[in-house]
């Protein structure tokens, strides 16, 4: 690999350098209203489907009256954490008298959606009330009737989802869903390992770096890189001579050794013990790592560009607490709370008022590009097309036999 100094581009290097704002500023926040800059992309960040039949059996009886619980399945640094609890989830428990429950148990979509389909496709309860999956995945349970429709006149705080998210092609009118956090796929980087930074997806296929790279498990991001590293708009039109092209690129790295492992959340542990010296990753993960461990790492959109996705808030057909999650629901479109979020985990907040809310406490956060990108840098990263059933059918089986699974 050709060695060459950290990029100019001041988008690139502003992501790099919100990192480090934002590490030392995770505390309550305080604030009022108003993010801009999401716009057009984040709205496009849904995808297609129809609806489908009703799991069997239909909604769960809700005993939330008389049960005061919710439990919530998210990813691993994804709610804000002091070391030795979540402040903003136990606000929420003194608050309403809700005892919550959270557990790290999302490293995947596919993994996660096959853990539980069976249960769901019975209409039965999977120990959680409250799941949180990105839009292509949500699409499909919302189609197959494995979600809850969601009480409006219950989440009243709905109305703080920003504009541009509040109809998406998956979920019209957001009757199933509401969104959690947004974010970035790009490339991260040891700074002691790899001083020179990574620019490009190709950068990662050099030599000395063999057999400490991982990629996402996540095909839209891992295979969405490499295509927008070989010129592909991924959310423009394209097909399957474009998509097995850059298949074919993770196969002959994965074949080769170049490529350590196919991960999930949990490649952020091997950036930790240094068995990863570059990954492709996401946005807040790496913020989130530097604050539990020391700036050790950077992350940043690649020259060609980096995706964009968004992970959503549903309630699962046989949750038995469904008034209880959507109090939980509502109190965190509370824009202050909001705030407090965004400020720990460093994606792009969904909610209208969290800026203001950061302004009133902590201004070095609002020019955060992790968490209120501007159109600029939202011009950088590109949302992965909308697949057709046919294409999510056959581009998963290939990726999944690609990666060993």
């Amino acid at each position: 690999m050709t060695h060459r100094p950290l990029p100019t581009d001041p988008i690139v290097r502003a992501l790099v350098r919100a990192q480090s704002a934002a590490v030392s500023r995770r505390s309550v926040l305080a604030g009022g209203a108003g993010l801009a800059g999401a716009g057009a992309l984040l709205a496009a960040c849904g995808t297609g489907g129809t609806s489908g039949p009703s799991a069997s059996g239909g909604p769960a009886e809700d005993r939330s009256a008389s049960d005061k619980v919710v439990s919530w399945a998210n990813w691993t640094l994804y709610l804000d954490y002091d070391g030795e609890s979540y402040p903003t989830l136990e606000r929420f428990s003194e608050e309403t008298g809700i005892e919550a429950t959270y557990a790290e148990d999302i490293d995947d979509n596919d993994a996660y959606f096959g853990k539980i389909q069976g249960q769901l496709a019975n209409g039965q309860d999977i120990g959680q009330d409250i799941v949180t999956l990105t839009d292509w995945m949500a699409g499909r349970m919302i189609r197959l009737g494995y979600t809850q429709e969601l009480d409006k006149t219950k989440i009243p705080n709905a109305k703080n989802l920003l504009a541009s998210l509040q109809d998406v092609s998956f979920d019209p009118g957001r009757a199933h869903s509401l969104t959690w956090q947004s974010g970035f796929g790009g490339v991260a980087w040891s700074k002691a390992a790899v001083p020179n930074g990574v620019h490009t997806i190709s950068d990662l296929w050099a030599p000395e770096l063999a057999g400490r790279i991982e990629v996402l498990s996540e095909m839209r991001d891992t295979v969405g890189l490499i295509m927008l590293d070989q010129g592909v708009d991924v959310a423009g039109e394209w097909g399957d001579d474009e998509f097995f092209a850059a298949l074919e690129v993770l196969d002959q790295q994965i074949g080769s050794g170049q490529i350590r492992q196919v991960k999930g959340n949990s490649y952020a542990e091997d950036l930790v013990s240094g068995d990863a010296l570059a990954v492709i990753g996401w946005s807040g993960d790496i913020t989130v790592l530097n604050f539990e461990n020391g700036e050790n790492w950077e992350f940043a959109l690649p020259e060609a560009g980096g995706t964009l996705w968004s992970d959503n808030l549903m309630i699962p057909i046989g949750s038995p607490h469904k008034a209880n999650a959507e109090a939980l629901m509502n109190y965190y479109y509370d824009p202050v709370v909001a705030a407090e979020v965004a400020a720990y985990v460093n994606y792009i907040c969904p909610v209208e008022g969290a800026r203001e809310a950061m302004a009133e406490f902590d201004p070095s956060l609002v020019e955060n590009q992790l968490i209120f990108p501007d159109d600029a840098t939202l011009s950088r990263a590109h949302v992965f097309r909308a697949l057709t059933a046919d294409e999510e059918t056959r581009y998963n089986e290939e990726f999944q036999a690609v990666i060993g699974n």
